[in-house]
């Protein structure tokens, strides 16, 4: 019998870390985004657990979300939610920066 791959070796983690870090390349933006999501999953759940006062968990949820905003801004791309949406709809967005992306080469495959 052959021995499941372990979870960072399947290759839809594999790709989707390898797009987050093409989409995170800045040292601030990737730090501020060690702040602004943790912060924005624990508003979630202070809403959902901490219902008198959920107040907290909402302020904690936009705190966390404008951090990874401003990272995005420093980055020069969208966010991601907001690519995502851009995309849907026909519109133009910016996934990776433009001083970050890599000529493309005619011999390197596309990115599956």
């Amino acid at each position: 019998m052959s021995e499941q791959p372990g979870f960072f070796q399947r290759k839809p983690v594999r790709r989707a870390l390898y797009h987050w870090l093409e989409r995170h390349q800045h040292p601030f933006n990737r730090g501020i985004h060690l702040i602004g999501i943790p912060l924005a999953l624990a508003g979630v759940v202070l809403v959902i657990v901490w219902w008198d006062e959920w107040y907290w968990g909402v302020l904690a949820f936009v705190g966390g979300y404008l951090l990874q905003w401003i990272g995005h801004l420093v980055e020069g791309n969208d966010l991601g939610e907001w690519a995502g949406i851009k995309r849907l709809l026909g519109l133009p967005y910016v996934a990776v920066s433009p001083r970050w992306q890599k000529p493309p080469s005619d011999d390197a495959p596309p990115p599956a």
